[in-house]
């Protein structure tokens, strides 16, 4: 048995289902397939990937990245997505320091932004 062809479910808890619709649906640009038999919310990611967001009065916001997209083009993707209203955060650490939102991690570029229930979500952009 091999999990490496199954198709993944990414699950994120959410305190507010219609205000996490409309910031992942409107601004990050995810298409929005419905509601699960669970309840949760569910996002077409490419291929066979699927987002759901689930329903948690109680949820509290990750403290690591819970999902990362990768894109082809950081810089651009930061502008649209900026321009929809996401904020990217800005980092000055020992280890991870920003420019214009993005970080160089090695072989890809890196930027991090917080959905309404604060997740931590990113884009990652190969560059090998």
């Amino acid at each position: 048995m091999s999990l490496s062809n199954s198709p993944l479910t990414t699950i994120i808890p959410v305190t507010d289902t219609q205000r996490s619709q409309k910031f992942y649906e409107d601004l990050l640009g995810l298409s929005y397939r419905g509601r699960a038999a669970d309840g949760n919310l569910l996002f077409a990611l490419d291929g066979t990937g699927t987002l759901a967001l689930l329903s948690d009065p109680e949820a509290k916001a990750s403290v690591h990245t819970a999902a990362s997209f990768e894109v082809n083009d950081i810089s651009g993707v930061i502008t649209e997505l900026s321009g929809r209203g996401v904020v990217f955060e800005d980092y000055d650490l020992p280890d991870l320091k920003t420019t214009e939102h993005v970080c160089v991690l090695g072989s890809e570029k890196a930027a991090w932004f917080r959905d309404p229930d604060g997740n931590i979500l990113c884009l990652h952009e190969n560059l090998g």
